[in-house]
């Protein structure tokens, strides 16, 4: 079975499967999901646990013989596997296969991996966790969805924010979530207590809130990609201050203007990333055949450029252009040229 979190509350009011697989790269609700199912199968009397991380061919052997191995307290157990890569390789694929084809009633597997590639999702494998228990992928939580999951989150610790507040959690911790839900546990501590939830307001968040963003060039990518200027300048500052190297964000820009462009042409673009549904990408879609293409190939070029010292200017400020122009917004003339 293909679980989600919704469901997988629901599922481990039962008995618990004998194999779960949980992905993705979102460490705090892939931390979550792992310890509800290790709660739940310790209540089901499987109170030892094995942890193999397996980097390696020869790691799968130590697996094999864990599970033919009766425990010395002859109590039943929790075969935890770690791969963050997400690809076991041929020789994993069949290790998986052979143990999930009749997994002994004294073991229960729970495998982590980061995010599964399309290709990987229809693996052997995979498939092998379905049919014995459960896959729970889990995908990060988008930005338009980041308030009604801090208020769910506020509220379960008897927290209520205004809309200021969510907003400048929102801005401060950039899509982290566990900075997210750490300045939230920490903001419940500055609070007094009191019968019914306490509300926080703009002034207390800010008052509590630390410098949790973390900018990366994948974010710069999604937020220009979106056409959300002030999120993408935002994360291009952010990346600047912290050092980052510009050649970095302008892959990042240049990949997702190249993606805009292959949905109009049908060519040339990474069609793996355009099928997963996302607002970002509905966004785009929409004005992916009215962009100015050519200035914002200009750019790009002006900006390498400029990276190598081959050209006077600011990559970083070239940059900003681009987002502007990417959003389909008007912005400075290129040199020599007519304002589009």
């Amino acid at each position: 079975m293909k679980l989600n979190f919704d469901t997988l509350r629901t599922h481990l009011d039962g008995d618990p499967a004998r194999a779960y697989l949980v992905t993705g790269d979102e460490g705090l609700l892939v931390g979550e999901a792992a310890d509800a199912i290790r709660a739940r199968v310790k209540r089901a009397g499987f109170d030892e646990r094995e942890v193999h991380f397996i980097e390696r061919v020869a790691d799968w052997e130590g697996v094999r013989a864990s599970s033919n191995n009766l425990s010395l307290f002859g109590s039943r157990k929790l075969i935890e596997l770690r791969l963050p890569s997400g690809k076991p390789g041929t020789g994993g694929s069949n290790a998986i296969v052979e143990l999930l084809r009749d997994p002994s009633p004294d073991n229960v597997y729970l495998m982590i991996t980061g995010k599964l590639e399309r290709e990987s999702q229809s693996a052997a494998w995979v498939k092998a966790f379905e049919a014995a228990g459960a896959w729970l992928p889990v995908w990060p939580v988008e930005v338009a969805r980041l308030p009604a999951w801090l208020r769910t989150r506020a509220a379960k610790l008897d927290l209520e924010l205004d809309d200021d507040a969510v907003r400048s959690i929102v801005e401060r911790t950039e899509g982290n979530l566990l900075a997210a839900h750490q300045e939230l546990e920490k903001l419940r501590l500055l609070v007094p207590p009191s019968s019914g939830k306490s509300r926080i307001d703009a002034a207390t968040a800010q008052a509590g809130l630390g410098d949790s963003a973390r900018f990366d060039v994948f974010q710069l990518g999604e937020a220009a990609l979106s056409g959300d200027v002030p999120r993408a300048l935002r994360i291009l500052a952010g990346l600047r201050s912290e050092g980052v190297e510009p050649t970095l964000a302008l892959w990042s820009l240049s990949r997702e203007i190249k993606n805009a462009w292959g949905t109009t042409h049908n060519e040339g673009y990474n069609a793996r990333s355009w099928q997963r549904p996302s607002a970002a990408l509905e966004n785009a879609k929409r004005r992916a055949g009215k962009l100015p293409y050519a200035r914002l190939a200009v750019r790009t070029s002006r900006a390498d450029r400029m990276i190598k010292g081959q050209q006077r200017g600011d990559a970083w400020d070239e940059m900003s252009l681009m987002i502007i122009e990417f959003a389909g917004r008007r912005s400075l003339p290129l040199a020599g040229t007519r304002a589009a």
